[in-house]
């Protein structure tokens, strides 16, 4: 996702929805974030699947590293060995 232009990428709804077929072939060719105002307050956020998909594949690996943290800070590990047999892998020569 590039930087937000002030200028750009923060419009209030109804310019939003007098265009909406233009800025979302603009939101696909520039990958920029849309910043939605109602009453001259943020109310929404458009951005692209491909971006909102990249966002929750983000949120899933860090949710992921930070739970194995947590468990190995707690002792709650495997041993290689145990590892292997669970994954049904043969054992380390």
């Amino acid at each position: 996702m590039n930087e937000i232009s002030v200028t750009n990428d923060i419009i209030p709804v109804g310019k939003f929805k007098a265009g909406l077929a233009l800025y979302l072939r603009e939101l696909h060719k520039n990958q920029n974030a849309l910043i939605i105002t109602q009453n001259g307050k943020p109310a929404g956020v458009l951005i692209s699947p491909e971006e909102f998909d990249e966002l929750r594949y983000t949120q899933r690996f860090v949710k992921s590293v930070t739970e194995g943290l947590n468990d190995a800070e707690k002792g709650n590990v495997m041993s290689e060995v145990d590892a292997r047999k669970l994954l049904k892998l043969p054992a380390r020569q």
